[in-house]
């Protein structure tokens, strides 16, 4: 056998340098690119092997750990899981900023490989700068933190380990049922040990996403229930866009004439044009969609992991329904006692229609979806039109972004008002351009996210990168706009600022309690009337910047933005308390017991909707 002396460090790169992936046809890197910032745990090893392989997998700097997992999450979602960002930091705190982003890739099934330094295998230096001791388990290091945010986890002990780990690694990356990202620790005397690999574990090698059919028993089992059906509906979640179905999922409602809602992970798989497209459901969703839902007693539940947002914690569906699970995942499948079909979203729908052939569900039906359809674009109209006052409403500033937008462009945003206010408002123009990252609900994935989407756009499409973010948002992570303009990767980032976390606020109100810690205007301490001016920090970090008066001046700025090729940030107020209302229940935690009659009101209201939660496993 033909081997090859190299550090641990060198296998590691050499081995994602000679990934390969077929993209529609074409052989495309499947490790891009990296985004890392080095320190002693990472630097003299992995990134000396890094540096002499810019040309083949870049390394763009990041500015802090978490965001750069967070950019590395929102660019697999672009890339619809077929790419694959490496993110590096060395031992330490810096390791542990990448925790949070693992478990938003995590949480949203997503492929980001997490290297980290770690503490000397021989372990003779102990304790080395930034390590945390275990007293009675000396094995344990911070990195074992990400045990319970990734699919794969694994410490590299020995440089031959590379040989079994990183084809594991990537083949759970590569996995549809199994995808989420994936964690290596690298000890320092092992990254830089030497060993005699074998030649062909570097030869190029094409992958290729596997597309798992179902077993034919439960396409025919689901295939019955839907023909049985007198109201059946769709729920398209992300698992549409990561199968690339979204064609599939069109052709198969139009041709049995059965109704879509989406999941805010599934929305744009449909157009807001296509005639079967109703709305998107649950908490943060529109009552028209979640009228559809409740009146349906079949539901075709595609690419969905049915979150508690996406069910109205159980309360949308009628009890008697039943859910057909459509899943490349058995976990996801067979949830709340779903009739499985486990299989690729697009395979599914292909063989389900096949064995639907010539079903067409009752005009009655369709008549009655188009007409919630008809009652959605009726609400959004009156929601998102401008009324003439300033400050806008969060609705208003969704439709002049909306207003603006191609069907190439790319609208981001994650926790807060804005993903509800998106879901909603925002008519999808083009399929696969829209991320709201409520999985995790992290906030500080709106600028992070917007330059990993960029990063994504630069090669792949035309169009901007729109993101929108709240003020409290910005401020826990905005250094990534510094990252875009270093990079030299653009977007558009619509700062929102209604002086505060309204929208906890309004959830802290909303069940009964006082307004406390959330509105500046309320928070502890001396400082509560001083306002940040985020147009001078964001033009501090080298980006372009508007500050609208009105609406006029705002769609004149977004406009303006399209042409700048710098990252641009929008500053202007936004309305505190003007919501879009939402369609569906949701379970929170209403004290049992309080001194405040309205907690007490609160809590009987909380326990009247969970009469109708939907019993299931």
């Amino acid at each position: 056998m033909k081997t090859v002396r190299l550090t641990a460090a060198e296998a590691i790169v050499r081995y994602l340098v000679a990934q390969r992936i077929e993209i529609d046809g074409v052989d495309q890197p499947l490790f891009p690119a990296a985004i890392g910032i080095f320190g002693h745990g990472n630097v003299v090893s992995l990134g000396h092997a890094l540096e002499r392989h810019r040309e083949q997998i870049p390394v763009y700097r990041g500015q802090n750990e978490q965001g750069m997992g967070l950019a590395a999450a929102a660019f697999a979602k672009r890339m619809r899981r077929q790419q694959i960002l490496l993110c590096t930091s060395s031992v330490g705190p810096g390791a542990t900023n990448m925790v949070t982003a693992a478990g938003v890739a995590m949480s949203n099934r997503l492929p980001v490989l997490f290297i980290a330094g770690d503490t000397f295998s021989d372990r003779l230096p102990d304790p080395v700068l930034q390590q945390v001791e275990h007293f009675g388990a000396p094995s344990i290091t911070v990195n074992d933190a990400f045990r319970p945010v990734v699919r794969f986890w694994d410490r590299i002990t020995h440089p031959a380990q590379v040989i079994t780990a990183l084809p594991q690694a990537v083949g759970m990356m590569l996995d549809p049922a199994e995808c989420g990202p994936a964690f290596i620790g690298l000890p320092q005397d092992t990254a830089a040990e030497a060993y005699d690999y074998p030649v062909r574990l570097f030869e190029p090698t094409i992958q290729r996403i596997a597309r798992p059919r179902a077993d034919s028993r439960q396409v025919a089992e689901a295939a019955a229930l839907l023909r049985s059906a007198q109201r059946p509906l769709i729920i398209a979640g992300g698992g549409v866009h990561y199968s690339r179905a979204e064609a599939e999922l069109s052709e198969f409602a139009a041709r049995h004439g059965i109704p879509v809602v989406e999941t805010v992970a599934g929305k744009s798989s449909l157009l807001a044009s296509d005639p079967s497209y109703v709305g998107p459901l649950g908490v943060t969703g529109a009552a028209a969609a979640n009228l559809a839902v409740a009146d349906a007693d079949v539901v075709l539940a595609v690419g969905t992991r049915l979150e508690d947002f996406t069910t109205g914690s159980w309360t949308v569906f009628d009890e008697a329904a039943t859910i057909i699970g459509v899943n490349a995942a058995r976990f996801d499948a067979q949830k709340h006692l779903s009739i499985p079909v486990v299989g690729d979203a697009a395979e599914s729908l292909g063989d389900l229609s096949e064995a639907l052939d010539g079903h067409l569900t009752s005009s009655m039906w369709q008549e009655r979806t188009r007409g919630l359809r008809a009652d959605l674009e009726t609400f959004v109209a009156s929601r998102t039109s401008d009324d003439g006052a300033w400050p806008p409403s969060y609705a208003q500033l969704v439709g002049a972004v909306h207003a603006q937008a191609t069907s190439d462009d790319y609208v981001l945003t994650a926790a807060g008002g804005l993903p509800g206010e998106l879901n909603i408002n925002w008519l999808s123009k083009g399929v696969g351009t829209f991320d709201c990252e409520y999985g995790f609900s992290c906030m500080g994935y709106e600028i992070s996210g917007a330059w990993g989407a960029a990063l994504a756009h630069e090669a792949n499409v035309a169009g901007r990168v729109f993101a929108m973010v709240g003020d409290g948002s910005y401020l826990m992570l905005n250094s990534d706009i510094y990252a875009s303009v270093l990079s030299g990767h653009p977007f558009t980032l619509v700062v929102c600022d209604n002086s505060g976390y309204a929208v906890i606020e309004r959830l802290q109100r909303g069940q009964g309690g006082n307004s406390y810690n959330n509105m500046l205007r309320d928070s502890v301490g001396s400082g509560a009337h001083v306002r940040v001016d985020f147009a001078a920090h964001a033009r501090a970090l080298g980006a372009e910047v508007f500050t609208p008066a009105d609406l006029v001046e705002l769609s004149a700025a977004l406009e303006a933005a399209r042409e700048i090729p710098r990252t641009t940030v929008i500053v202007l107020p936004v309305r505190e308390s003007d919501w879009t209302e939402g369609g569906a229940f949701w379970q929170v935690g209403v004290p049992e017991v309080s001194d405040l009659e309205s907690v007490q009101s609160a809590r009987t209201v909380m326990d009247e909707g969970l009469l109708q939660q939907r019993r299931g496993v």
